[in-house]
C-alpha cells in the first residue's frame, strides 16, 4: 500500500471519528450528568441541519454562519423540552425519561415530515478537494470537521474544569439535595445542562449537513451509534466519549472500507456489545477524574 493510500485511510478514519465524537457529545453529556436518557438525541440533530440547509438554501446565509445558528434553534428547543418534559421526572425512575423522549422523537420526526416532506435535502460541500497521490479527499470532512470535534472537546473540557458554572454542573450532578442545601439553584444549572447537550447535537447536526442527506430521519441513523458510544465511555462523559468514539469510529469506518457500510456499522455494534461484557461500567470506570 503506498503512502498517499495510507494518508487517504487515515484521513477517512479520522473523518469518521470525529463525526462520532460529534453526534455523542451531547448526549454523553445530558446522561453523564443528568442521568437523563434523551431518546430524542437524534432530532436535536435533525434540527440543526435542517437550520443550517434552511439557511443556506432559502435565505441565501452563509453555510459557517449557519452552522453557528444550528445549535441555537436546538438548545432553544431544548430549553422548553427541560421545562415542560425533563424538570417533572429528575426524582422519577431512569426509564420514565426514555420513555418521554422516545415519544418526543416520534412527535418532532413527525413534525419535520409534516414540514419538510420526506425528500432529502442537501447542500454543497464547500471549500473543494485535495489531490493526494492519485486521491482526492474533501477539505470540510478531512480537515474542518476534525478541527470542529477537537474545538467542542476542548470546549466542553474548560466549561466544566474552569468555569464556575462547570463546577456548579458537576456538584448538582454528585448530590442535587447539598448542592441546593449550599445555596445553587438546581433546577437553573439543569436547564442550562440540557441546553447545551441539545446544542451540542444542533451543533453536530449542522456540521454533518454539507456531507450527508439532510431528512426527518436523518438522526435515526446515528443514535444507536451514539448510545453504544456514551455506553462504552463509561462515566467521563468528555474524554471516554472520546476514547470510546475513536476506538468504534476506527472499527466502523476501516470495516467499511473493507466491505460495506452496512458490515462497518454492524462491526460498531459488535464492537461495543464486547467492551461492555469485558468492561461493564465502561472504559473510563477506573480514571480518578470523572470529565
Amino acid at each position: 500500500m503506498s503512502m498517499s493510500s495510507v494518508l487517504v485511510v487515515a484521513l477517512s478514519v479520522l473523518t469518521s471519528v470525529s463525526i462520532l465524537v460529534m453526534v455523542s457529545l451531547g448526549l454523553a453529556l445530558i446522561f453523564g450528568l443528568m442521568k437523563v436518557v434523551n431518546m430524542a438525541h437524534g432530532e436535536f440533530m435533525m434540527i440543526g441541519a435542517f437550520t443550517a440547509v434552511t439557511l443556506v438554501r432559502y435565505a441565501g446565509i452563509p453555510l459557517f454562519v449557519a452552522i453557528a445558528a444550528s445549535p441555537l434553534l436546538s438548545a432553544a428547543v431544548g430549553v422548553v423540552v427541560e421545562v415542560v418534559l425533563i424538570r417533572p421526572l429528575y426524582k422519577k425512575r431512569l426509564v420514565d425519561t426514555l420513555l418521554v423522549t422516545f415519544g418526543l422523537s416520534l412527535i418532532l420526526f413527525q413534525l419535520a415530515v409534516d414540514i419538510f416532506g420526506t425528500t432529502s435535502a442537501g447542500i454543497s460541500t464547500p471549500l473543494g478537494a485535495l489531490k493526494i497521490g492519485t486521491y482526492s479527499v474533501s477539505v470540510y470532512s478531512s480537515f474542518v470537521l476534525p478541527a470542529a470535534a477537537f474545538a467542542s472537546v476542548f470546549g466542553l473540557y474548560l466549561v466544566f474544569t474552569r468555569t464556575r458554572y462547570g463546577l456548579l454542573a458537576r456538584a448538582t450532578a454528585q448530590n442535587a439535595e447539598m448542592a441546593s442545601a449550599l445555596g445553587v439553584f438546581a433546577p437553573r444549572i439543569n436547564l442550562i445542562t440540557f441546553a447545551i447537550g441539545c446544542g451540542m447535537a444542533g451543533l453536530a447536526g449542522g456540521l454533518i449537513a454539507p456531507v450527508i442527506a439532510v431528512s426527518p430521519g436523518l438522526g435515526q441513523t446515528y443514535v444507536a451509534q451514539a448510545f453504544m458510544t456514551v455506553v462504552t465511555g463509561g462515566p467521563a462523559f468528555v474524554f471516554g466519549t472520546v476514547m470510546s468514539s475513536a476506538l468504534l469510529g476506527s472499527v466502523a469506518n476501516l470495516v467499511s472500507q473493507w466491505l460495506t457500510t452496512l458490515w462497518g456499522v454492524s462491526a460498531l455494534l459488535v464492537t461495543a456489545m464486547v467492551l461492555v461484557r469485558v468492561l461493564p461500567q465502561g472504559i473510563s470506570a477506573s480514571w480518578r477524574r470523572k470529565f
